[in-house]
């Protein structure tokens, strides 16, 4: 049995706006579980359904079995943090962190014993008796995230608590993060829209779109076999092949032709670091094919270039590692290889195609 189940969660708002569409997930005990996706895809409605401030329309939501739907949000023994901090002003650092702990009516000695030990976990314990204030947003964050802590929940969740602190910030946190739960062990589910910081601290990511799940997998999977064109275009960048002869011709040197002929109206596409510099190519054991092109844009961004390149598939993409330490056409005719393993396909329905 998983630890935290959701089955056929549905959530509707008024009469015409569905914002959950049958949505199922599991989660284990220990596991870093993220939702993510574009605003308004539903992983705000489904967190806040988990945490009881949206009752659902119809569907369950349990805990080690014990379902959930008739338990008010105060009984439900989840640590919520959230986007804009949530300190209070007047308050001391420590007494932010106790708050929890007094309105369930902890003892004062208990107390005094917990919160310093949350803070501790957070990296605040010599700043206790400062106002937050005085502090950074990181910091204030981490406020949060102590208080959300040191009430012992059976369940932790995040709902974007970084998308208001500065990109370096936001990585460091973001490791500190990881780093906590896991020294905690607590299950943790986990909000964002941010792909990388979504592949960069997960157990299992949750993709959604429009209110349903369009994957569900560990951050290798969703990023290397994406199941629908949503995924493969959403987590990362993908170059869709340009419909027309040259992409037949291509298929065909891949050994892609029948896949081709039997899904017509298919998209083919391949990640940007999988187009590799014919300079560069090594021996592969399967079919590949040339593209040539010319560059029409040269990035330079230290340990790897980006080159846009003009060809009869489209402007294409390619990313090119070490590129100080590699013969990188930056102007004129370039040459580019890809492997048929590289090329994904995606039916008119936007679901994966298997070759």
């Amino acid at each position: 049995m998983a630890y935290l189940s959701v089955a056929n969660a549905t959530k509707r708002f008024g009469e015409t706006f569905t914002a959950l569409k049958d949505v199922s997930i599991s989660v284990e005990r220990g596991e870093f579980f993220t939702l993510l996706g574009p605003s308004g895809c539903g992983k705000t409605t489904l967190l806040r359904s988990i945490a009881g401030f949206n009752q659902l329309t119809s569907g369950s939501i349990a805990i080690e079995g014990r379902d959930l739907g008739s338990v008010p949000p105060h009984k439900r023994d989840i640590g919520m943090v959230f986007q804009d901090y949530a300190v209070f002003p007047h308050l001391t650092v420590f007494e932010n962190v106790a708050f929890g702990l007094k309105a369930r009516k902890v003892a004062r000695d208990e107390i005094a014993r917990r919160v310093p030990k949350a803070l501790e976990a957070v990296r605040l314990g010599a700043l206790a008796e400062r106002l937050p204030a005085a502090m950074s947003g990181g910091q204030q964050q981490r406020i949060g995230l102590a208080r959300a802590m040191v009430i012992n929940p059976q369940l932790l969740l995040m709902d974007e608590p970084l998308s208001n602190l500065d990109a370096k910030l936001r990585v460091e946190l973001r490791e500190e993060i990881r780093d906590i739960q896991k020294q905690i062990g607590i299950a943790a589910i986990y909000v964002t829209h941010d792909q990388e910081e979504a592949l960069a601290i997960s157990d299992r990511i949750c993709v959604m779109s429009n209110g349903h799940v369009e994957q569900l997998g560990t951050p290798q999977e969703i990023y290397g076999n994406p199941q629908t064109l949503f995924v493969a275009s959403f987590v990362g960048t993908i170059n869709a092949l340009k419909p027309g002869e040259a992409l037949t011709r291509l298929l065909g040197q891949l050994d892609l032709t029948n896949a081709d002929n039997t899904h017509p109206g298919a998209t083919w596409v391949v990640r940007p670091e999988n187009l590799i510099v014919a300079s560069e190519r090594a021996e592969v054991g399967e079919p590949q094919a040339e593209i040539t092109g010319t560059v029409s844009k040269y990035t330079y961004l230290g340990r790897e270039a980006h080159l846009q390149i003009h060809s009869d598939l489209g402007d294409l993409v390619v990313h090119v590692a070490n590129p100080d330490r590699t013969a990188v056409q930056r102007e004129g005719e370039v040459k580019v290889v890809v492997t048929r393993s590289a090329v994904l396909g995606f039916g008119a329905d936007g679901k994966r195609i298997g070759v």
